[in-house]
C-alpha cells in the first residue's frame, strides 16, 4: 500500500497542474512512481536515463504539458549538459524530484561521491533547491511547484533518507 507521504506528493502535483512525469527507477522513490503510474490526469513515462528524461520534459511541455521528473542525485552529472542547454536556455519550468543518497545512513559506498557534489553542481547551474530531511517539509511541495512555473526554471527538490524514514 501506499505510504501517505506518496499520496500527498501525487495530491500536491495534480493540485499544481503536473500532468507528465518521467522517472528513472530508485529505491527510494518507487512508491510515489508506483503511485504515478496508476494516475489519471498525469503520463507518467518511464525513461532509461536522466538526460533522456529531460528531452522528454521538453518535448512534454513545449506540447502544452506541465511536466516533472523522478531521479536520483547520483545522475546529476549526466542531466548537467541538457540543464543548460535545453532547460534552461528554453526557459522550461521543470520541478526535479530528487533522491539524494549518500549521506549518513547511506549503505552504498559509491553513493557519498555525487552527494559531495550535488548541492555545489546544482548552485553552480543557479537551480533553487530545495531539501527535505522530515515528512512534515512535504508542506512546502506545493509552493515550490508554483514557484518553478512563475519563474520558469528547473528547481530541485532534494528527498534524503531522513525524509523517507520520517514518512513511513
Amino acid at each position: 500500500m501506499a505510504r501517505e507521504i506518496d499520496r500527498q506528493i501525487i495530491g500536491d502535483l495534480r493540485d499544481n497542474g503536473i500532468d507528465f512525469v518521467t522517472s528513472v527507477p530508485c529505491k527510494q522513490l518507487a512508491g510515489v512512481i508506483e503511485l504515478v503510474d496508476q494516475t489519471d490526469g498525469i503520463l507518467h513515462v518511464p525513461c532509461n536515463k536522466e538526460d533522456e528524461g529531460m528531452g522528454l520534459c521538453a518535448g512534454a511541455y513545449m506540447g502544452g504539458m506541465r511536466p516533472l521528473i523522478m531521479m536520483q542525485n547520483t545522475a546529476l552529472g549526466v542531466t548537467l549538459n541538457s540543464l543548460a542547454t535545453l532547460i534552461q536556455f528554453y526557459q522550461i519550468p521543470l520541478p526535479m524530484l530528487i533522491s539524494y543518497r549518500g549521506e549518513v545512513g547511506e549503505p552504498v559506498a559509491c553513493q557519498v561521491e555525487m552527494a559531495l557534489h550535488t548541492k555545489a553542481l546544482l548552485a553552480q547551474f543557479h537551480i533553487p533547491t530545495y531539501h527535505f530531511h522530515k515528512a512534515e517539509n512535504v508542506a512546502e511541495l506545493p509552493g515550490i511547484l508554483q514557484h518553478t512555473q512563475m519563474c520558469s526554471k528547473p528547481t530541485a527538490i532534494l528527498t534524503d533518507a531522513s525524509f523517507w524514514g520520517s514518512a513511513k
